[in-house]
């Protein structure tokens, strides 16, 4: 289904002039949300996945205001209750994305994953297997999320170089496994367990529309 999506970037003045961002990023004009919803630009549920509708995939910028945990909660494919936001950058499907995310538990970090299974798409085929974390070369202490706070996430790979900011402060960098090149498909944003207002997605206009919308109630 489509939500339409309204975002704005948030200011960057804040990182060091040789790591500002270089992907110039847009307002998603609609997202497809593949699991969950997204109503009023809200997350209220607990699993919540979706992508930019004609997005590219090197960058996205995700603004949000936190809220607390959801009403309900519920277990990753592992088994384990997480709670995170954070967004999927060049998401070819559920078994081969890079995540970019921010995790509350067990204290707040941001954690940044590879998950490549080339010859599988859907999450029966690969559920969670296929990931790996990728060691930051730099990486600073995050906020804790506190309930009405603001906040931007924003991630982009120039090379094979992944760079993170949180409210404009460069915040994780670190070099993409070599496997990581292999992947194409648009950006996107993946929540867990948490109570979101004002979501709202930048990622950079391409003039290929992507991949099909459809409803994944399965994925991961």
């Amino acid at each position: 289904m489509l939500a339409a999506v309204t975002t704005a970037c948030g200011s960057t003045s804040a990182a060091p002039a040789s790591d500002t961002p270089s992907i110039a990023v847009e307002k998603a004009a609609e997202l497809c949300v593949t699991r969950g919803d997204i109503t009023d630009r809200a997350i209220t549920q607990p699993t919540v996945r979706a992508f930019a509708v004609g997005a590219g995939g090197d960058a996205a910028q995700l603004a949000f205001t936190y809220r607390g945990d959801a009403a309900t909660s519920r277990a990753l494919a592992n088994g384990q209750p997480r709670r995170q936001v954070g967004l999927k950058l060049r998401a070819e499907d559920g078994c081969n994305v890079i995540y970019v995310m921010w995790r509350l538990d067990p204290k707040p970090k941001l954690e940044v994953s590879v998950k490549r299974n080339p010859d599988k798409r859907t999450h029966e085929e690969c559920g969670a297997e296929g990931y790996t974390k990728v060691r930051a070369a730099h990486a600073t202490a995050v906020p804790a999320l506190v309930a009405g706070d603001a906040h931007t996430l924003r991630a982009e790979i120039v090379g094979d170089q992944l760079t993170a900011w949180i409210d404009g402060r460069v915040a994780w960098q670190g070099q993409l496994p070599d496997d990581a090149r292999a992947l194409a498909g648009p950006a996107g944003l993946r929540s867990d367990n948490l109570a979101l207002d004002h979501v709202e997605l930048s990622a950079p206009k391409t003039k290929d529309p992507g991949p099909a919308c459809k409803r994944h109630d399965h994925e991961e």
